[in-house]
């Protein structure tokens, strides 16, 4: 059974779980209390009720602390186990994993808008929300694969279908903050077939003035409205 107790004095097993140093953990676990304390109140049932048990009383939960559940939604999204297996890593049945990841997935993802970690979403918006972050506007352009289940549907097997990765995926643009390496956005879902610069071109991305935008060859064409784009060229080999 996985414990936080434990597993912090891991620092590379800590890492490989979560995804968050211990540091970075400490950082979230305050607005991670703050959110959860507001959302689900200790007076009162999930439902909503007034508790009929005087405070403390009943059996204890599985994830009786703020550390433990932290632990268990982080280790959740950063491996993305089968729930049964999330109930075995934890100690409790897989209906009781589904629960737990239903009520801390909100939660978590809210804690950490409060902290500012979350990447815009919105292309046209991504100058202003950048503007608060006092950073160097340098960046790093990219387009995400992931693998996906094969569709059923003929269309949507072309459309999923990757040349590159030989398999059917989904992918999405990401922008990186060089300096801080804080995924600043995040485009939607596409198919896998679609090109990089088409789906750069059609988010409409607005960057910050004096962008520097680093990117590869997916992006040969791709020419917004910034200061200097960079794109690597590929050396020459000589052939005897």
């Amino acid at each position: 059974m996985l414990e936080y107790s434990v597993i912090k004095q891991d620092r590379r097993k800590f890492l490989a779980l979560t995804g968050l140093t211990a540091k970075e953990f400490n950082s979230l676990l305050p607005p991670f209390i703050e959110v959860y304390d507001r959302t689900y109140p200790s007076h009162t049932t999930l439902a909503g009720h007034k508790h009929r048990r005087r405070s403390g009383g009943g059996r204890r939960g599985q994830l009786d602390t703020a550390e433990q559940r932290l632990l268990f939604i982080l280790v959740y999204q950063k491996t993305y186990p089968l729930q049964t297996v999330m109930g075995e890593l934890f100690g409790f049945s897989q209906a009781a994993a589904n629960q737990w990841i239903h009520r801390l997935l909100p939660v978590l993802l809210e804690a950490l808008d409060v902290l500012g970690v979350m990447p815009e979403r919105e292309g046209q918006a991504l100058a202003e929300a950048e503007g608060g972050h006092g950073e160097p506007a340098d960046y790093i352009i990219d387009g995400t694969e992931r693998r996906r289940q094969r569709p059923k549907n003929s269309i949507k097997q072309a459309e999923h279908y990757s040349g590159k990765k030989k398999t059917h995926s989904d992918k999405n643009i990401v922008i990186v903050s060089r300096r801080s390496k804080r995924v600043a956005y995040l485009g939607p879902t596409r198919a896998g077939k679609t090109h990089d610069k088409k789906m750069a071109d059609d988010e409409q991305i607005n960057y910050p003035h004096e962008t520097v935008l680093h990117k590869d060859t997916g992006f040969q064409g791709y020419e917004p409205d910034v200061q200097e784009t960079r794109q690597p060229k590929k050396s020459r080999v000589e052939r005897i």
